[in-house]
């Protein structure tokens, strides 16, 4: 079985119910992630999207195999079992290409699921829920077509399984956009009606193209219970107005629910979201929201302790700033308003548009100069105290070590802290 089946089902060697998708291509996150998952006996759930990573290097410039390579490497580096890893694909089908036309698009979508599951991805989202060029852009698409095109690429993940391999999937319509609201539009709850149309649909088309294998690892579905944040705000879970929804998993046995856009959620909310069948929780741009305040409050150590002195500072913030400037196809069409707006949407976003310019080069250089820069001096525990409180406590307990790299891995998990008690009910870990 399946890791994720089992865990689903109740008969997991794992400690918990429920599961954190961890959805970045950040080295500091996935290797906080993977530890996080060894120190405490649960499931690493790696994701890439179809953004990231895909047949043509996507925004990372990796390939599903690089990015399956450089998980199992830092899983290998920290002494993980790459047994406790599973990769997931997320939106994988039509997003990135969804300007074209269908037959275009599709034939795209298809060698990019086939290319995830023969790098070894085994757990896969797949989205048709998106119009193309060629949809009629007056009409919504209809759910019959969603669930044909999502059969399509199913087929196409079948024909490219490896042997020996157990494979998970997740299906839906009303998907949340890929990281995060353009705008403060409150989220709407998928009403239970439109999620028994949507299973019905899918099992019937699935039924008529003969893909009852895929069927049966069908483990979720994606569906918006409430949870969502746009640039400033986020849109906290409230069970009340989910509850009929919830309650429709009682007709299904052996379906959760996947909630995506679940970052900023407080740990409350999360568990409840768990404890009402949304028992996938899909995390990404708050995890490099995290690792850039890391690194933000890590610069204002750097200026403290060197400013004056012979080396080069480095210009971490000042370099960022610089590359989304010169490039700023992945946030303009997102941030609104003035120019001073603009730029403090840059730097303070809850969408993180920052994480799509972490890997360049000139960006990866700074952060690499700026650890440096920190490794070279002790970090006085007031200046820290200062700067990051939090860590600055851990490192007073002896919990963390107060190298810059330490302290970057512990912010991000004290937010995947929050995900793993919401999924094991451990108010300690």
């Amino acid at each position: 079985m399946h890791p994720i089946k089992a865990i689903l089902s109740g008969n997991s060697k794992y400690d918990q119910n429920g599961l954190c998708s961890v959805c970045s291509a950040s080295d500091f996150v996935i290797e906080a992630a993977l530890s996080r998952a060894k120190e405490t006996n649960t499931l690493a759930l790696i994701e890439a999207t179809a953004n990231q990573v895909n047949q043509f290097g996507g925004y990372t410039g990796m390939f599903p195999e690089d990015f399956a390579r450089k998980v199992l490497d830092i899983a290998n580096k920290i002494g993980l079992d790459p047994g406790q890893v599973a990769l997931g694909g997320d939106h994988l089908g039509p997003y990135p290409w969804r300007n074209e036309g269908e037959a275009s698009v599709m034939g795209k979508a298809a060698r990019l699921i086939s290319e995830y599951v023969k790098a070894g991805f085994t757990k896969i989202h797949i989205d048709t829920s998106m119009r193309l060029k060629s949809d009629d852009a007056n009409r919504p698409l209809d759910v019959e077509v969603i669930a044909k095109r999502a059969a399509e690429l199913a087929k196409a993940a079948m024909d490219s399984r490896l042997a020996g391999c157990e494979y998970v999937f997740v299906l839906g319509s009303e998907v949340p956009v890929p990281g995060g609201l353009s705008g403060a539009e409150p989220a709407s709850v998928t009403s239970p009606e439109s999620f028994r149309e949507t299973h019905d649909c899918f099992s019937q088309v699935f039924s008529q193209r003969g893909l009852p294998e895929i069927w049966r690892d069908v483990i979720a579905f994606v569906v918006q219970p409430g949870v969502e944040f746009d640039e400033t705000e986020m849109h906290p879970y409230d069970r009340r107005d989910a509850k009929t929804l919830c309650n429709a998993l009682r007709d299904y046995p052996g379906i959760c629910f996947e909630g995506h856009s679940t970052d900023y959620q407080p740990k409350g909310k999360l568990k409840e979201m768990v404890e009402d069948g949304v028992r996938i929780l899909k995390v990404g741009p708050a995890l490099t929201f995290h690792q850039r305040e890391a690194l933000f409050s890590l610069e204002m150590i750097e200026k403290e302790l060197l400013s004056g002195g012979k080396g080069k500072l480095s210009n971490f913030a000042e370099t960022l700033e610089g590359a989304m400037l010169e490039n700023p196809s992945y946030w303009e069409g997102y941030y609104r308003g003035s120019e001073g707006q603009k730029r403090l949407m840059r730097r303070f976003s809850l969408s993180d548009r920052c994480r799509y310019y972490l890997s360049r080069s000139d960006v990866a250089g700074a952060t690499e100069k700026l650890i440096a820069n920190l490794d070279s001096v002790k970090i006085p525990l007031a200046l820290l105290s200062q700067y990051m409180p939090v860590q600055a406590s851990l490192v007073n307990s002896g919990e963390i070590g107060s190298d810059a790299k330490s302290l970057i891995l512990s912010r991000i998990t004290c937010c995947i802290d929050d995900y793993l008690e919401a999924i094991t009910g451990r108010q300690s870990l």
